[in-house]
């Protein structure tokens, strides 16, 4: 005697993608970091340098990138769609852990920043409009820490949660492609 869900095809389970949970997961840590960067901006005050905006682009492409991949995993598209997916999100991750680790090394005078954030000011317009210049323009400089935890500034915390992201990206993708292989 058979049951119900193996004797219809449509009430049969449909095979998980092994790429689903690590996109999702991707997904989910890259938006709950970009909330955090947000938070640490608009209610504690901490503002960003510009290399600190630029770490955010990874998280920026990370999120729709994942959702699509996610969606793409969920209705059963094709692998390549899947590798390309989580390949994106490991390439992207791990570059931007290259670029914190960079801020971070900045940020302990390991070596120089670039000059708009980390160098001296120079042109600071007319001698006239240098006072009023001075009030409206604050500076965020690339080289102070404005914040640490634990002995880790927020670039040191990008690069830890940007190299799990991209591991996870790439667990995903060897799942997948070991699946495609079998």
């Amino acid at each position: 005697m058979t049951t119900q869900s193996a004797a219809i095809p449509a009430f049969r389970p449909a095979a998980r993608s092994p790429a689903l949970t690590p996109a999702l997961a991707v997904t989910l840590i890259a938006a709950a970091t970009i909330a955090g960067a947000w938070f640490f901006q608009l209610v504690l005050e901490i503002l960003p340098c510009p290399l600190c905006l630029e770490q955010r682009y990874a998280y920026y492409l990370a999120i729709p990138v994942g959702v699509v991949t996610v969606l793409a995993a969920r209705s059963g598209a094709p692998r390549p769609l899947l590798l390309a997916g989580l390949a994106i999100l490991a390439l992207a991750t791990l570059a931007n852990a290259g670029l914190g680790t960079y801020h971070s090394g900045v940020e302990w005078g390991f070596w120089k920043g670039p000059t708009d954030c980390s160098g001296p000011v120079v042109n600071l317009g007319s001698a006239g409009d240098l006072l009023s210049r001075l009030d409206t323009v604050k500076v965020v400089r690339c080289d102070e820490v404005q914040w640490r935890f634990l002995g880790l500034s927020l670039a040191g915390y990008n690069v830890l949660i940007s190299l799990l992201m991209a591991a996870i990206a790439a667990w995903g993708f060897a799942g997948t492609a070991k699946r495609a292989g079998a």
